[in-house]
């Protein structure tokens, strides 16, 4: 089994990416900083020196098929918030707030509330508010219990505490911040491979072990925000990698500079057991795998040797999982 079997087309995905760039970049103007590939829009308010807003946006994705099948909800908001403000920090913007779009086939205020809570306590908890949304019941096409969610992140950077690829340096280290679960990537594989085990929730007939199992698919995503603000407000990070879609080493490349390469050693951390169940029920091959989930490490950071200690200490199951040599893959396995 793999993404594409699976219904989810990268190669496509990419050709569309390449369908639209001349068109967005047809938008910009000269307080625009960035290009599309990087994980926040940056957005200069006036000239050098000014403030510069960074914006996110992104979605729960088919994740939010396996709560449905259960009614399980609870932990899709902060879900949705892990995915917009743990990209947003890897710019290190500090997020000042965030808005929500919720579709939905019927509109049950208590579903609402509960998906709003989840976002409320995970917004609280990175001193981020949830200034506004968006409801919209979409009855015909959407079955009533179904849901979809999307979210949007503002945040301000200071140029002082701002991390990138131009900060990278040859000897710099990699440092995981760990993952217990999928968090909200790579859902569509799972159904695929899980469809049995969903169909069974749904009819409330799973075994005990269907359920201990879905119990591991359905945990909400570690939101990596918090702690991010220390190491940035500390002077701790040359950079950092929110391990989304692509995995863990195609996001390292996205803020590794030209000339130089991440190498990252795969025996320096063990898999949640859920990986390696995943990869043996749906026979997934070791390169899809490492691709299209995070196997363990959710947040990458670049971060000079003699600083890489802190990390280590301050964050619990950290471990370092590389360095940074000369080189042209800008990120690899070793």
């Amino acid at each position: 089994m793999d993404y594409q079997q699976a219904g989810v087309d990268l190669v496509n995905a990419e050709e569309a990416v390449k369908a639209i760039t001349a068109l967005v970049r047809s938008t910009y103007n000269s307080h625009v900083l960035s290009d599309l590939g990087g994980f926040g829009g940056l957005y200069r308010l006036g000239g050098e020196g000014t403030p510069t807003l960074v914006a996110t946006t992104d979605g729960v994705g088919t994740k939010t098929e396996v709560a449905r099948a259960g009614n399980r909800w609870e932990g899709i908001g902060q879900d949705l918030v892990a995915m917009c403000l743990d990209d947003l920090v890897c710019t290190g913007a500090r997020p000042l707030f965030f808005l929500d779009y919720l579709a939905v086939g019927k509109n049950e205020p208590t579903l609402i509330a509960t998906l709003v809570a989840s976002m409320a306590t995970a917004l609280k908890s990175a001193q981020t508010a949830l200034i506004g949304g968006e409801i919209a019941e979409h009855p015909g096409s959407m079955a009533p219990d179904q849901v979809d969610l999307a979210g949007f992140a503002v945040g301000l950077m200071d140029p002082a505490t701002a991390i990138g690829a131009d900060h990278v340096r040859p000897g710099d280290r990699i440092i995981g911040l760990p993952s217990p679960n999928l968090r909200s990537n790579g859902f569509s594989l799972v159904r695929a491979i899980y469809a049995d085990l969903l169909t069974h929730v749904a009819d409330g007939v799973a075994a005990k072990s269907e359920l201990a199992l879905y119990e591991e698919l359905i945990a909400p995503s570690v939101l990596y925000a918090p702690p991010m603000l220390d190491f940035i407000n500390d002077s701790l990070l040359h950079a950092a990698s929110h391990t989304t879609g692509g995995g863990l080493v195609n996001n390292l490349a996205r803020v590794i500079p030209e000339g130089l390469s991440a190498t990252v050693d795969a025996t320096a951390w063990q898999w949640p057991a859920i990986f390696a169940q995943l990869m043996h029920d749906g026979s997934v091959p070791l390169a899809e795998m490492r691709r299209t989930f995070n196997l363990g490490i959710g947040m990458a950071l670049v971060t000079a040797p003699e600083k890489a200690k802190v990390i280590l200490d301050s964050y619990p199951g950290s471990v370092e999982i590389g360095r940074i040599e000369e080189g042209n893959e800008r990120a690899r396995w070793s």
